[in-house]
């Protein structure tokens, strides 16, 4: 929601389904969801990944900007094109909280972001180290994006309760997150709504919007 809003860009510009059958993405973090036109895979909602400019066969983050290599810089340098608005795991990187969630703990970082030989997904070229990070800001937005996995993570299990097509979804997300702001006259009203009840009925209005997505959905699967 913070990049289709700071961006201006449609859901169907930067996010995909990935097939995750084994829990191989989700890692027993991320929710899985389940599409009806797809009821026996479980996905998990991510971004886009495109083709490297300058390294073909190898795959980028969809917002990743990419320099060209030289001498100095064999593999480029890139940087994130949405700082600003980029995800929680993301912002978090690369800090987890300590067991009393009181210290952002710098975890251990793997060599490869990925299988295979190519040195481009090599990661971190040195040991991250505390002074390389703010002594606030990590521990903010690791409380944040706890908070907001956890209600990810409730919108995926009602979701998953009578599951909806794909090119609902992120209708449904909007008018889901849309209702995170009320009055105060509001809110004893949502108190005697029963939150199945309330998520149920935006994933009907959406459906009732019969939306049809700017391209075709099955564009946005990708298998892991």
């Amino acid at each position: 929601m913070r990049i289709e809003q700071g961006l201006g860009l449609s859901f169907w510009d930067f996010v995909c389904r990935w097939e995750d059958p084994e829990g191989r993405i989700a890692l027993n973090y991320a929710p899985h969801f389940i599409f009806e036109d797809e009821p026996e895979t479980k996905f998990v909602i991510s971004l886009m990944h495109q083709e490297s400019e300058y390294f073909k066969g190898t795959t980028r983050c969809r917002f990743l900007t990419e320099g060209s290599p030289d001498a100095e810089h064999p593999l480029g340098q890139a940087r994130c094109g949405i700082y600003n608005f980029r995800p929680a795991a993301c912002r978090v990187f690369p800090t987890k909280f300590d067991p009393a969630n009181e210290l952002a703990v710098i975890h251990d970082i793997p060599q490869r972001s990925r299988d295979g030989d190519d040195e481009i997904y090599d990661l971190c070229p040195r040991p991250w180290e505390p002074e390389d990070l703010d002594s606030v800001r990590p521990l903010h937005d690791l409380v944040i994006g706890r908070y907001e996995m956890q209600f990810f993570r409730n919108i995926a299990e009602i979701w998953n309760r009578n599951p909806r097509p794909w090119h609902v979804f992120p209708d449904f997300l909007r008018m889901v997150y849309s209702r995170r702001v009320v009055r105060q006259d509001e809110l004893s009203q949502q108190d005697q709504t029963p939150k199945e009840d309330m998520q149920d009925s935006a994933v009907s209005a959406a459906e009732d919007r019969q939306v049809i997505p700017l391209e075709t959905p099955r564009r946005h699967r990708r298998s892991a």
